[in-house]
Order: structure tokens, then sequence, then C-alpha cells
């Protein structure tokens, strides 16, 4: 008992000695703590001042400064570990953070590759809140962006949410991007018309309308003998690119083109069908008539 009492003893004062040893380095260590964690903090600062300029995403750039702050913090870790010659503990932390992360990657695979798309499309910047797109087949007001997925609101009244990782791997189509939109109206008049005379009489009635764009032509092409008409495809340009706007403009196109039509005689042929019948067939048909 004597002897495990003096053992004991023993051990304490080594490590009183040990501590005592190594107080200037624990001091110091100390010191560089602080020292690291304020300029952590001064360069999280400056890095979230230095992504506003290039990323309004709040999200990310607050994202961007805390990764920093930590990058810097553990550099200040290790470091100190250093000092205290823990460098054993330092390869031994570093190994298990490396096993850690992998499997951590293993099991968070997709919300990586959404996190990682997110930040690729907030420095990319395809769109913005506010911007109608289309993207995986869906189309929408952009509503939120964060770094995991995109909230849209359809023009049905329903929300969709889509992953990052989907609309960063397909096709992106932003109707709100160049403040313009054309509007194309595809219709047919009577073989029995003068072409050149419809022609100026669409092209005039659409550009009587207040809100087409009058920087760009109104342009209408024939594209075809159809089966009862000449078919043709008029193109004209407005300034707002909501899609009410839209709607409403190719409505309003189309009255405009009917009325002038009429005003002028020119006919929008019906769809005409042709039956043929034998002298049978045409003699159940006038027997029935007659019944």
């Amino acid at each position: 008992m004597q002897e495990m009492n003096d053992v004991i003893i023993e051990k304490a004062h080594s490590w009183v000695e040990t501590f005592i040893i190594m107080l200037p380095n624990i001091a110091l260590c100390i010191v560089l703590l602080l020292l690291f964690w304020f300029l952590a903090k001064l360069i999280r600062k400056l890095m979230v001042k230095l992504m506003v300029r290039f990323s309004d995403n709040i999200a990310l750039n607050k994202l961007t400064g805390t990764i920093t702050f930590f990058l810097v913090m553990s550099m200040g870790i290790f470091i100190a570990l250093s000092v205290l010659k823990l460098d054993k503990a330092v390869t031994s932390l570093l190994a298990g953070a490396g096993v850690l992360g992998l499997a951590l990657g293993f099991a968070f695979q997709d919300s990586a590759t959404n996190f990682i798309s997110g930040i690729f499309m907030a420095l990319r910047k395809p769109f913005k809140i506010g911007d109608i797109i289309t993207s995986s087949d869906e189309m929408g007001i952009v509503e939120k962006m964060n770094l995991r997925n995109i909230i849209m609101h359809s023009f049905q009244g329903q929300e969709i949410i889509i992953p990052n990782k989907e609309i960063f791997q397909n096709k992106i189509i932003n109707y709100t991007s160049l403040g313009k939109r054309r509007v194309d109206i595809t219709l047919g008049v009577s073989y029995d018309d003068d072409l050149e005379k419809a022609k100026e009489i669409a092209i005039n009635s659409i550009k009587a309308l207040d809100f087409v764009d009058s920087s760009k032509e109104v342009e209408l092409f024939y594209m075809e003998f159809g089966g009862s008409s000449i078919n043709f495809s008029i193109r004209y340009w407005i300034n707002y690119p909501d899609q009410p706007g839209f709607l409403a403009a190719r409505s309003q196109g189309i009255i405009a083109i009917k009325k002038a039509f009429d005003q002028n005689k020119i006919s929008i042929p019906f769809p005409i069908r042709t039956l043929d019948f034998d002298s049978n067939q045409m003699d159940m048909v006038i027997d029935k008539m007659k019944n």
C-alpha cells in the first residue's frame, strides 16, 4: 500500500513539474489562440465585405465568412498544439477528420451536391429573385434561393421546390434577364385574299397596340399552303417580361388582327373536310333523312 502511495505521489510531482516547465508554452498558446481569434474575426468581416461585391446571396456570403473563420482558427489551434509539442495529437486529429469527412461525404452525397451547386449558381448568377424561369420542365417566378434548393411559384398558384443540382445540371430558360419577350401568333387567310394586303393590315393592327416595342420591327412570314388557308406567323416584341403580361399581349394581338381583318373583308377560313360517298351510301343517307 505504501509503495502505491509513493508511486502516486511521484507521478503527481512529475506532472506538477511538467506543468511548471510547460507554463511558458501554455501562456504562449493562450496568447496565440487569442490572436488567431481576433484575426479570424477580422478576416471573416473582410471576406463577407468582399463577397458582397460579387454575390447578393446572403446565405453564401455568411457561409463563406464562417468557413474562413474556422479555417483561421483551425490553423491557430494546430500551431498551439505544436507549441505544446503535441505533434502526434495533431496528426491523429487530422487523420480522424479525414476519415470523418469521407464518411459524411458518402452519407450526405446528395446534400453535398446540392450545396456545391448552390455555391456555383450564386457565383454565376443565372437568375435572381423575381425572375421568370423554366427549369426541369417547371415554369414559375423565383421566390427564394438558398444553398439547398430553389423555391418558385407557378402561375397556377403552386409552390415548386427544385434541388439546386437539378437546376445546375439542366437547361435554364430565363424570360426576365433581357427585359423583352417576343410574341408569336400563327393563323391563316383565305386563298382568295390578297396576301400583300393581308400582311400590311395584320402588321399595322399590331403596331397600333401601345404595349408593342416600337424599337423592333413587327415581322410577318407566310409559312405554308394549308388545307384551307395560307398560314403565316406574325411576331412582335413587348417590353414587359412577366407571364400575365405576355398572355395579355398575345390575346390583344389576336383580337386586333381579327378586328382588322373583319373591317377589311379578309377572311380566316374554317378547316374544310370533304367526305366521299358511293351511290349506295348516298341512297342510305337520303333514306335516313326522309325518315
